[in-house]
C-alpha cells in the first residue's frame, strides 16, 4: 500500500512538474510575440 502512494505521488509530481515547464514557456513565447510582433527570433539570433 505504501509503495502505490509513493508511485501515484511521482506520477503526479512528474506531471506538475511538466505542466510548469510547458506553461513557463509557452507564457514566454506568447509574452514574445504580443511585445515584438515583427521580430523574428532566428533573425536576431543570426545577427549577434
Amino acid at each position: 500500500m505504501s509503495i502505490g502512494f509513493f508511485i501515484i505521488g511521482g506520477i503526479i509530481f512528474l506531471a506538475y512538474v511538466y505542466l510548469t515547464n510547458w506553461n513557463i514557456y509557452y507564457s514566454g513565447k506568447k509574452q514574445k510575440e504580443e511585445n515584438y510582433p515583427k521580430v523574428d527570433i532566428k533573425e536576431e539570433s543570426k545577427k549577434k
